[in-house]
């Protein structure tokens, strides 16, 4: 019997883990690198990566708080243990707070635990002004210079990224106050700054020019996450664990792990990095399940892909240069940008010859969520497609490709056409029709070995499908019958590439009604 562990799983204080004896993944090597060779650094993440579990295990190192870090590496690299003001910053305190005053009383309030801290008198004055002094007072009461960590500074901004109007007084107040780090340079000796977005944005930065954006550095990717070498050493018995309850192999474990929340890159060069928050919650939960989408819905992101009218289809293997994504938020021309700094899409290859970078989802738990999202955000649909995506997969399981066929016609034939609206279904219909987007959305939300799209030789194979014992090629046409579709499976010969599998190709015709929105007729063929 395995001794009950500890995780971190929704545990941001680095003291509480440590006193807890919960697991820890040590980073502490990076953070003595980073506070060595940088003053102003800025870093983004999705949320849910680690960032505030970071700023903590900070906070504590420049405390002095050597007994917390007993067994860790950087006790053996750090022989100073100074005892810095820290000035910890959590502006995620600031979201969901939809007048401006309530902003800034969340800032003074902060404020005034620091300075309770210090045990002075409360001061007077806008909070980038009361700031300001704080810096200046506790370097000039301590000795040493301040350590300023601001903590998912961009927070107060996006509750408002589409309400201009308000967005506009946000942004003057935030940049009164963010602008207090370059003003007091000469009395910081560390500034660590995290976020979603860009650190541009809203040009709320702008005068800093010497803060470093270590969001892409190579150096510095597994600062946040999980890495597989990690996963493999701290984690060992929780995967057998997890295996024993599958009743699977812990090789069969890992690949199910991988698949789901493995996957994020962040830099060209960067090694492979687990989302920790989905990790930690499989091993307490000692069951795999999508727990990032279930911790917060991204309405900004929807909003965003509305307001530029972005296109389905085309976000998987998109090949790009960094300009198009690594880019200010104030400087966006599609939601490009907000899909990969929030973590939808990530870096998955760089070509070193036209320095272009290929984007796709991360993983399964990542799509999945991502495209139930779309349903009901961008759509408008709330009709579950879970649950019948497992029906649908579970016939092609057993070879009932009727049964799986009468099952898509059904789950179509459940969406009313009055669910949409008139402009959604205008923007929808330059893809063809809205349903092939559904359909995409549909074979998107399997868990195993199912791809969309898929470029071959020849053309663009609309799905395909791995099971144990076989391999489905299926085509879609929306205006056209099942046997074109089929004869165009044939003779582009999307099936050839699979014949290396050494398992029967099951090849399907699929004819869809722009009237009646759903499958009126199928075709199937076996090699």
């Amino acid at each position: 019997m395995l001794p009950m562990r500890l995780y971190t799983a929704g545990i941001a204080d680095f003291e509480s883990i440590r006193q807890d004896g919960r697991v820890y993944v040590d980073k502490t090597n990076l953070i003595y690198k980073l506070t060595k060779e940088s003053r102003f650094v800025f870093l983004s993440r999705p949320r849910r990566f680690g960032k505030s579990l970071l700023c903590s295990t900070l906070k504590y190192y420049f405390q002095g708080r050597k007994d917390l870090f007993e067994g860790l590496d950087i006790a053996e690299l750090e022989k100073d243990w100074l005892q810095y003001p820290v000035l910890h910053f959590d502006m995620s305190a600031c979201k969901n707070k939809w007048e401006t005053h309530q902003i800034v009383s969340e800032l003074h309030s902060q404020l005034d635990f620091h300075e309770r801290r210090y045990k002075w008198e409360k001061t007077e004055g806008t909070p980038g002004e009361r700031f300001k002094k704080l810096v200046q007072q506790v370097h000039e009461q301590t000795g040493l210079k301040a350590v300023v960590i601001l903590d998912e500074y961009d927070a107060p901004m996006l509750d408002y990224l589409h309400k201009p109007d308000q967005l506009e007084e946000v942004r003057r107040i935030m940049q009164e106050f963010y602008q207090v780090v370059k003003v007091c340079d000469a009395d910081e000796q560390f500034v660590f700054i995290t976020g979603i977005t860009k650190f541009s944005q809203l040009s709320i930065f702008s005068t800093l020019n010497n803060l470093r954006n270590i969001s892409m550095d190579p150096n510095y990717s597994a600062l946040c996450g999980i890495t597989n070498n990690e996963l493999l050493t701290v984690f060992d018995p929780d995967i057998q664990l997890l295996a024993n309850r599958y009743h699977c192999s812990k090789e069969e474990m890992i690949d199910m792990l991988k698949l789901n929340y493995d996957g994020y890159h962040f830099s060209g060069v960067s090694e492979d990095i687990y989302n920790p928050y989905s990790l930690m919650n499989a091993f307490v939960s000692n069951w795999l399940d999508y727990y990032w989408f279930s911790s917060g819905t991204p309405t900004f992101l929807f909003e965003t892909m509305k307001r530029f009218n972005t296109n389905l289809l085309e976000l998987e293997k998109l090949q790009v240069p960094s300009t198009q994504f690594d880019v200010p938020t104030e400087a966006m021309t599609s939601a490009l940008p907000l899909l990969y700094q929030s973590g939808y899409l990530t870096i998955k290859g760089y070509d070193f010859d036209s320095t272009r970078y290929t984007l796709d989802f991360p993983n399964a738990e990542v799509k999945v969520g991502f495209m139930e999202n779309f349903l009901s955000h961008i759509m408008g649909i709330n009709q579950p497609v879970r649950g019948f995506a497992g029906d649908f997969y579970s016939c092609l399981l057993r070879h009932e490709v009727e049964e799986a066929m009468k099952c898509l016609q059904s789950y179509f034939a459940s969406i009313s056409y009055l669910d949409f609206g008139e402009k959604e279904l205008d923007d929808i219909a330059k893809y063809e029709a809205y349903y092939e987007v559904l359909t995409y959305i549909v074979f998107s939300v399997f868990n195993y070995r199912t791809f969309t799209q898929v470029k071959v030789a020849r053309g663009r194979t609309d799905v395909v499908v791995f099971m144990r014992d076989a391999v489905y090629v299926m085509e879609l046409k929306m205006r056209g019958t099942a046997d074109e579709a089929l004869a165009q499976i044939n003779s582009k010969d999307y099936g050839v590439p699979y014949q290396a599998e050494g398992k029967p190709i099951i090849k399907i015709g699929i004819a869809f009604s722009k009237e009646t929105k759903t499958v009126t007729e199928w075709k199937v063929e076996k090699d």
